[in-house]
Order: structure tokens, then sequence, then C-alpha cells
């Protein structure tokens, strides 16, 4: 159920909806997982769901650079990010799987008049791949990668990138997350968060988020 009076009070409607894309739109996190699975296996290591839990929001390059670090792995972080870019992109063209709710709430709140901008952790080529198989890009105004900017979330730089570029001031911006690292990014940034747990994220802490919304058609009431 959503937080949507606080204070006694209604929040207020915002300028634009940030969004997040692993989690919140498309059901990537699974293939997610199976990719870095599959770039530890090729060490002979594991790679189990408690470990990826740590990697959920992060990009791609610092998740890989962890990784190297503690597995003690003989080859660079970009080499590793680049396996699980292929990855991720051979199992995206076999179909993405969009979460409840996408695209009818994208298109509903765009036919609001609501500035929109997708701000992810992920690789450009894999929010191209997502974005284009669902159809998706022309909903949004702005697209912005972690890998665009200095550093990835839970840093804000991602979500002041996309602010910054749709020109909506960040306290103006509702940003809809599923991780904790997004949450994190979102208020750093100064801006409100919605947080939609996915099945990857339940169990995370999402204390100080503004809403916390069972599902993303829930985000209209807050519009």
């Amino acid at each position: 159920m959503s937080n949507a009076m606080r204070n006694g009070a209604a929040a207020p409607k915002p300028e634009a909806v940030i969004f997040d894309m692993d989690g919140v739109l498309v059901d990537s996190e699974p293939f997610g997982f199976e990719a870095l699975r599959r770039v530890m296996a090729c060490y002979g290591l594991p790679y189990g769901e408690a470990e990826n839990a740590e990697f959920l929001g992060r990009t791609t390059l610092e998740s890989c650079r962890i990784l190297r670090e503690r597995h003690r792995l003989p080859e660079s972080a970009e080499t590793l990010a680049d396996r699980y870019v292929e990855g991720m992109l051979e199992q995206i063209a076999r179909g993405p799987i969009p979460m409840p709710g996408v695209p009818d709430v994208l298109k509903q709140v765009r036919a609001a008049g609501y500035r929109m901008a997708l701000a992810s952790s992920a690789e450009v080529r894999v929010i191209d791949a997502n974005l284009a198989a669902l159809g998706l890009r022309p909903l949004f105004d702005v697209v912005v990668s972690g890998t665009q900017v200095a550093r990835g979330k839970p840093a804000p730089d991602v979500f002041l990138a996309a602010a910054g570029r749709l020109g909506t001031p960040p306290a103006g911006c509702l940003v809809v997350e599923d991780s904790r690292n997004g949450l994190l990014a979102a208020k750093a940034a100064g801006m409100r968060c919605a947080v939609v747990p996915c099945d990857h994220t339940r169990h995370q802490d999402f204390g100080g988020c503004d809403h916390r919304l069972r599902a993303l058609p829930d985000l209209l009431a807050l519009l």
C-alpha cells in the first residue's frame, strides 16, 4: 500500500517521473543473476542469490570489479563485464519479460502530461535492447545509463543527470525503484522515491522511502 499521506497532508504532485528499468519495468533480475552465474562458472566458482543481492542496482562494471577483487580473478573487470553483457543480450533476444502494468502504466503517465526518464544502472546496449524489444523507447524523454556518469547507484549521479536533461529540479522528480541501492541514490539526489519491490528485493531495507507500492499500477494514485 502506498504511503501517499505524510504528516497528515497529501504528498505534492511531481513534475517528472524517473523510472529504474531492471525489476521495475522489465523482469530482468533473473537474467542478470544467470548472466553473472555463468561468468563465475567460467572460473569454477559458485554464485548464489545471497552474493547477487549485493549487486542489485549497481552498474555491471562496478559489480565485476568487486567480484574480480573478491575472488582474485585473472581477467580485467572490463572483460568480465563484456561477458556479462553478452549473456544478457542473448537472453533478451529470446524475449524480455515486462513487469505487471508495463506498458499501460507508462502510457497513462505520459498521457497525463508528465515528463519521463529512464535512469538505469544497466549498460547502454542492454537498455536499448530491452526498450526496443518492448517498444518503450518513444515513451521516454530521456534515457540515462549508469555507465554514462561518474558514479553508479547508490550515488545519485544517474538520477541527477536524468533530472538535468529533463530540465526538472531534483525536488520535482519522483523516482520509481525496486532496490535499496536505487532508493539510496534517489534520496541522495534530493528526490522523492516510490519503491516497488520485486521478488528479488522484497527482503531489502526500504526505510526512508516516501511510498512503498505493491505493484507498478499503484503509482498512478500518486500522480
